[in-house]
């Protein structure tokens, strides 16, 4: 199983590029999906065993904090940016895109709680069985939220955005990680 299960070498992105850094993080958020779903075969012929229990413990630690932050992004830079770049003009569109993907948000975190559970469970070796349908159910929805953000919002970003913006945006994300400037 460990040539199926993505490593932590997902393509990096120059720190001064924030929307390339959001759009490399979905790329990064589709791998654990995919590690979530080769882990329940994995699972059915294995069982819990170390790597099963790895794969848990990568997948906890990559949606407990990169997701995390990567919403937080959006939600605290990106959006009210973009809602600043439309300031006199009728912004009620792009408001309407805004909370809608708040509410995917809200609703990814919440489908991502329902299977942390099982996956620590396995993380600590305990034979758990991880529901198909649990898994499907977050992929399936991170796909559709990627998909849209990757073809609407990210595009519109880069139209609306100034390069103050930007660079506005990518410190509060470097600083979000505790990455040092540049």
């Amino acid at each position: 199983m460990t040539a199926n299960i993505p490593g932590w070498a997902a393509p990096t992105v120059a720190r001064e590029a924030p929307l390339e850094m959001l759009s490399a993080c979905h790329g990064r958020i589709g791998a654990q999906c995919a590690t979530l779903r080769r882990l329940l075969p994995h699972l059915l012929a294995h069982g819990v065993d170390g790597e099963a229990r790895r794969a848990a413990i990568r997948v906890m630690r990559y949606f407990d904090t990169a997701a995390v932050q990567h919403h937080a992004d959006e939600e605290d830079d990106l959006f009210p940016a973009l809602i600043e770049s439309m300031a006199g003009s009728d912004a009620i569109c792009l408001r309407e895109m805004i909370d809608g993907l708040k509410t995917e948000h809200r609703a990814l975190e919440a489908c991502w709680q329902q299977l942390r559970g099982i996956l620590e469970r396995l993380a600590a070796g305990e034979c758990v069985s991880l529901v198909a349908d649990d898994v499907e159910a977050l992929a399936v929805r991170y796909a559709r939220h990627i998909e849209y953000e990757e073809k609407e919002l990210l595009p519109m970003a880069a139209r609306l955005l100034s390069d103050d913006d930007l660079d506005r945006i990518g410190r509060a994300m470097r600083a979000r990680r505790g990455i040092d400037e540049v």
